[in-house]
């Protein structure tokens, strides 16, 4: 029966880590964060490619690392399956040895059919005497997959896979990983440093940054509800407005602008009177009648100072007039043909109130 993988990987050098991670079976757990915060490291401690200063790591009760009593698991008793950013393939074996080299500990008459069922699998059947000059990217990370599950791994671990391939070969690995899932019931841990990728294919997201754990959750609920500015910034968000808390009513938190502006949002847990920041998503953003002043719930009023397509959207950041900040968001472009956007126009803005966010301000 699978179990769940849990983490506590700490270290002084060669660089600082304070990482805590947990992953159900089943689950796909993506590690985001910047080049250089420590990722990869987390995947080669769980693997036992390195030890840390102080590290935990178990597979359900199974202890595969202590790092206070020097005691662990070798690599190969860890039942680790890893799919490398760049393969990793061997080039003078073809692709059926490449799998069943992963599986070396069992008979050849129980090595070659596994290896043959999971190159099936993972979209393979009639490549096995290929090498692996002789695929494609995608055909490669493919038979890296198969090896990795071949193994039968109590953990699968994929060190930024898709990062090698061409957009429409990603696409196509992302459904079949998809579909692969339904029969995986291990702990699945996912680098990548695309957020559309976290967003189609993990449960679950734990961003990092500098060697430290920042937040784990839901992937939805860490992107909309991030827990400090820094954590938003590092997952995209630009719409970062200060405020305070100015008073609350029984549906409705009011917000006071540095300009002595109001926005209304919903209720929050930071009492009247604190510093705040207002995370504004893009998605709550339309634009208002700009024939008449701004007037109701989270009007606003800037000009645009810069416009730029996209496709078939208008990439708008609206400086405002009060607040010494800007918003940043799209609009169709039909619609802003309609309306008339473009850069050095005054636009008004009405804010939804109801998705914005609030969290602490750094100077709390």
């Amino acid at each position: 029966m699978s179990q769940p993988l849990t983490a506590d990987i700490r270290q002084s050098k060669p660089f600082s880590m304070d990482v805590h991670l947990q992953c159900g079976p089943g689950e796909l757990l993506a590690l985001v964060g910047p080049s250089g915060s420590g990722k990869s490291t987390v995947l080669r401690t769980i693997a036992g490619l390195h030890q840390a200063g102080e590290a935990r790591v178990m597979c359900g009760e199974k202890i595969w690392q202590n790092g206070r009593t020097k005691t662990g698991l070798s690599p190969q008793q860890r039942r680790v399956g890893m799919v490398f950013q760049h393969y990793a393939l061997f080039p003078h074996r073809n692709v059926l040895e490449n799998v069943m080299l992963a599986i070396q500990d069992q008979p050849r008459d129980v090595r070659e059919p596994r290896a043959r069922e999971w190159l099936e699998r993972t979209n393979m059947t009639g490549m096995e005497q290929r090498k692996p000059a002789q695929l494609s990217g995608g055909q490669r990370q493919r038979v890296a997959l198969a090896r990795a599950l071949a193994r039968e791994p109590d953990v699968l671990l994929l060190d930024e896979p898709f990062s090698a391939v061409d957009q429409q070969t990603r696409r196509k690995l992302y459904r079949e990983l998809a579909q692969l899932r339904r029969t995986l019931k291990v702990p699945m841990l996912l680098v990548t440093h695309d957020i559309n990728e976290v967003q189609q294919l993990a449960d679950s997201l734990c961003l990092i940054h500098r060697g430290k754990t920042l937040q784990q959750g839901k992937v939805q609920q860490v992107i909309n509800a991030p827990l400090t500015k820094e954590t938003a910034k590092l997952l995209g968000h630009q719409n970062l407005i200060p405020a305070r808390i100015l008073r609350k009513e029984s549906a409705q938190t009011i917000h006071e602008l540095e300009s002595g502006e109001l926005l209304t949002g919903p209720p929050c847990e930071f009492p009247v009177g604190q510093s705040v920041i207002l995370l504004i998503p893009p998605t709550t953003i339309s634009i208002a009648d700009s024939r008449q002043p701004p007037a109701g719930i989270n009007c606003l009023r800037g000009f645009v100072s810069d416009a730029v397509g996209l496709g078939d959207e208008l990439s708008v950041r609206l400086r405002l007039e009060t607040v010494t900040k800007a918003l940043r968001f799209r609009v169709p472009l039909h619609i802003a043909r309609q309306s008339g956007i473009t850069a050095g126009v005054t636009l008004d803005i009405r804010i939804r109130e109801t998705d914005i966010h609030v969290m602490a301000s750094d100077d709390d």
